[in-house]
């Protein structure tokens, strides 16, 4: 028993010492927190630098936009084809994606190798074998005859200026294709299935490989907005706020940025970072200077720096006491698989004893410790530099939503990942470590770029048909030049039908006189009250006025609600609340004794026979109370301060808020001469001539006429311009056939509108996952403020889609796009 006891203690021993000794040997490759927090902002520099106008030619890291505005949001369907190009096989890819209630997407490929002569020929027999390839695919599954819209996945850097266009930047990883840097590759794709007459597809995405990643897991995790590949090359993609992304018009949504972070340090800034192994691999490469960052972490790489290690070990006599076998000395004679193998938990030992031995070594116990550690000190290495970028994507996208905590999916791919066995835990836990406010899941993509590129094809043509609909719906709110002449036309006949005494009783556009006869001319002074009434809310205010040089005028007032049961009760309750507000106004300004003139401004149609009576023709905007049509409003604002009996006051004007406004801005302009509301309801007053004006005695001098032109159209004449939410409005408002140029123009209606059409939307399909909320279903709950709110929104969509999750709605940044643009055709028709 004391024998195993003392074997096991020399065995732990001998293996702490083995690793001390590689631990002082691999010094400069062991990376603390600190040095990773350092690369992590070193690498939020370099994007910056990289969507940057003017610093992006220079940047190492150059972010490349990919015209891939979307992730799946699990309605696309249809057949596609795909090919994925850029590692060690290419594939050809039919994928049939189906909803149907339930996602779902089958799949049948073919892997076809890439020999040398292809992958270090020229461009022309490159793409020949593609279409090749693809014509042999079609031919095994006997699809020949049919027509494919083809997505392809291309993993090397390119610069695209579409969705379906890229120029490629330059080869990485193990290819050499002359003749295809700085050309179109989709160009060069679409002129070999040309020459081929057997193959009729339609090229319409050209895709990253992590763009796929990111697509493929995307559609089963619609929260993933990141994609990483990490197999024989590195990258990763992320979604950015297209605010910005410089090389690219437009500000709104987001666009995913392949960000090439391979490339990351060709500009020096790693070099503190890099090894004298890591100089030697990039001398040997096939592009030295390039892509350093990808060098010190994939597949392509790793084995090559665990052989240049042991090999400098070997000859400092630190291992195989200092033998050095042919096959050591021999280039990519260690692989990457071989790395893996090596550390696998409980064989690894015996796996890295038998592949030293197929190399021509004699390696002892301690020797195979050792080599097991140096394997891990390089691939730990690989997994926190990729977990130090990463950490900086995901720290831009929590900023960028302003969100204290992120909860984001990465959609993760590559045979690095794939086949090494500690990989995928050492890469998460140093991302946790390093981000601890983003709540990450990893999910690994089961069917590779392939599918990602049939995906973002999907969605494509998704977008497109969608486009279509949207473009269809919205195209009913939009007015030509010749649609507006002819409403102003038909404006002008309503106007003078209003004024004419013969037809003005049967005239939608009532042209009611006001018996204001003149504009302020700054002589005016004195202290006044003034009642404003027209919405939900009633305003009470005294007013000083002082003429003169100095003239100025001093106001102070008062909101008060209007309840909805007050609004719609009888009139007296309606007038008694009035005159309840202006006793609590009075007291607050300590004037309760005071007699003074008063002003009743009162937003409503009404038949004036003088300045000091108005008799209401009909309730607007809400009002329904009783016993008010046709009674003359002053007299019963009267008799309620009659019954109040605690103040008396000299009503001595009522007038429209249009006719407010003119007067209020006559005083500091004396052109003005039109007033004119957009509000809740919408309604304009202008100063016409007397001798035009046939249901008033007099031809002198101008009277302000009230024109009361929201029930413009009511008889019919705009019908050709309204649309089926118009109508779905009218029929549920409080008085269905009245008030319809208002019911297409004012605050009152614009929201309901804009509810109407979502709701439509979302019953095609077009929106919020055709998820319709139990509150977007509630008459009034999309209110026109959020319109404003919508329309102005620049900070990448969060007022919008903070407005939306309030009305319980689960939305996209596409919906979100699609919303602010109903908000904009119907305010802008408005």
């Amino acid at each position: 028993m004391f024998a195993v006891h003392l074997l096991a203690f020399y065995f732990t021993k001998l293996k702490e010492d083995q690793i001390k000794k590689v631990d002082r040997f691999l010094y400069h490759m062991r990376l603390s927190d600190d040095i990773l927090l350092d690369v992590m902002t070193r690498f939020q520099a370099e994007m910056v630098k990289g969507l940057e106008r003017d610093a992006h030619p220079t940047a190492a890291v150059k972010m490349l936009p990919t015209f891939v505005r979307s992730i799946p949001d699990g309605s696309e369907k249809g057949d596609f084809l795909a090919l994925d190009l850029g590692g060690s096989k290419f594939r050809v890819l039919k994928v049939k994606v189906s909803e149907d209630g339930k996602q779902n997407v089958q799949m049948e490929s073919q892997f076809y190798p890439t020999p040398k002569e292809i992958t270090h020929g020229n461009g022309t027999e490159l793409f020949d074998y593609v279409a090749d390839c693809l014509a042999d695919f079609m031919e095994t599954k006997n699809i020949k005859h049919k027509k494919f819209p083809l997505g392809f996945t291309f993993s090397f850097p390119c610069i695209q200026t579409k969705l379906e266009e890229g120029v490629l930047l330059s080869w990485t990883k193990y290819f050499k294709v002359r003749g295809v840097q700085e050309t179109d590759v989709t160009s060069s794709l679409r002129h070999a299935l040309r020459k081929r007459k057997d193959v009729d597809v339609d090229v319409l995405a050209l895709v990253n490989d992590t763009v796929g990643t990111m697509m493929t897991c995307g559609y089963d995790d619609q929260r993933c907005e990141v994609g990483i590949i990490i197999g024989t090359g590195t990258n990763a993609c992320y979604m950015e706020e297209m605010r910005h992304i410089d090389l690219v018009e437009g500000d709104e949504g987001r666009m995913c940025i392949n960000t090439e972070w391979g490339a990351f340090g060709d500009d020096g800034s790693l070099d503190d970072l890099r090894t004298e192994f890591d100089r030697e691999i990039d001398l040997g490469s096939i592009n030295p200077g390039k892509q350093l960052f990808e060098k010190m972490i994939s597949g392509l790489y790793l084995g090559e720096l665990v052989r240049l290690i042991l090999l400098k070990m070997a000859k400092k006599g630190l291992l195989f006491s200092g033998k050095i076998s042919a096959a050591l000395r021999t280039k990519d004679k260690i692989e990457t698989k071989h790395v893996a193998a090596m550390e696998k938990h409980k064989e690894g030992l015996q796996n890295t004893k038998e592949i030293l031995m197929e190399l021509g070594l004699t390696p002892s116990e301690e020797d195979c410790i050792a080599v097991q550690h140096v394997c891990t000190i390089v691939s730990f290495r690989s997994a926190n530099l990729c977990a130090a970028a990463l950490a900086a994507i995901l720290t831009r996208l929590r900023e960028n939503k302003k969100l204290i905590r992120l909860r984001t999916t990465v959609g993760i791919d590559g045979t690095l990942y794939k086949t090494h066995p500690q990989y995928p835990k050492r890469l998460h836990k140093v991302v946790r470590r390093l981000v601890p406010n983003c709540d990450v899941r990893f999910l690994l993509s089961e069917s590779g770029s392939g599918k990602g590129a049939a995906m973002v094809t999907a969605v494509a043509c998704r977008l497109v048909s969608q486009r279509k609909q949207i473009d269809e719906i919205l195209a009913s709110f939009e007015l030509s030049k010749e649609n507006l002449i002819e409403v102003k036309n038909k404006m002008r006949g309503e106007l003078e039908y209003g004024l004419k005494k013969e037809t003005h009783a049967t005239a939608t556009v009532k042209m009611l006189p006001t018996y204001v006869c003149g504009t302020p001319d700054g002589t005016e002074k004195g202290k006044f009250l003034a009642l404003d009434l027209g919405g939900t809310n009633f305003r009470v205010l005294l007013v000083k006025i002082r003429s003169g040089r100095r003239k100025s005028v001093r106001m102070y007032n008062k909101i008060f609600a209007i309840p909805l049961e007050i609004m719609q009760g009888t009139g007296e309750e309606l007038f008694d609340h009035i005159v309840q507000c202006i006793a609590e106004f009075l007291e607050y300004m300590g004037i309760k004794g005071a007699c003074l003139p008063l002003g009743f401004t009162f937003s409503f149609p009404c038949r004036q026979a003088s300045i000091d009576k108005g008799a209401l023709v009909e309730w607007t905007k809400g009002f329904k109370a009783t016993d008010c049509e046709g009674e003359d409003v002053v007299d019963m604002l009267r008799e309620a301060i009659k019954r109040r009996n605690e103040f008396d006051l000299d009503i001595v004007a009522v007038v429209n808020d249009t006719v407010g406004t003119m007067m209020t801005c006559g005083y500091e302009d004396p052109n003005c001469e039109i007033g004119f509301i957009a509000g809740t309801g919408s309604n304009v007053c202008y100063m016409e001539e007397m001798k035009n004006i046939e249901i008033v005695e007099g031809t002198e001098g101008k009277m302000c006429i009230n024109t009361e032109w929201g029930g413009f159209g009511d008889n019919g004449c705009i019908d050709s311009i309204r649309t089926k939410y118009d109508k779905e409005v009218d029929e549920g408002s409080l008085n269905p056939g009245k008030q319809r140029y208002e019911k297409m123009t004012s605050g009152m209606y614009l929201g309901e509108i804009v509810r109407q059409i979502l709701i439509d939307l979302t019953k095609h399909g077009l929106l919020f996952r055709g998820q319709i909320s139990e509150s977007l279903r509630t008459r009034g709950i999309f209110e026109t403020k959020f319109l404003s709110h919508i329309e102005s929104d620049r900070l990448a969509l969060l007022q919008v889609r903070r407005i939306l999750q309030q009305l319980g709605l689960d939305s996209t940044c596409d919906d979100s796009i699609i919303v602010k643009e109903v908000c904009g055709a119907v305010s802008k028709r408005a």
